[in-house]
């Protein structure tokens, strides 16, 4: 194993396109199928691009994320 201890990783993105529960649940869905996570949290912003927050064993590339994203049908942005 990598390091010590059980420290995981916490990353946020923000995600454009999210409005309802439908679309939290497409992109937790997604996500929580990458290797390594273990929570995902999303807050909408009526307006704005959702946070969404990821809890991981190790920090996940954005490469990664955005593909997960992508296929829910939204985007990721920096």
């Amino acid at each position: 194993m990598r390091g010590e201890g059980n420290e995981l990783s916490t990353q946020t993105f923000n995600v454009s396109g999210m409005t309802c529960g439908h679309c939290v649940n497409a992109v937790t869905q997604e996500l929580s199928a990458v290797a390594g996570v273990q929570d995902v949290t999303v807050v909408l912003a009526p307006g704005e691009a959702a946070a969404v927050t990821v809890v991981s064993a190790e920090p996940l590339d954005s490469s990664v994320v955005r593909a997960a994203v992508d296929e829910a049908g939204y985007e990721l942005v920096e």
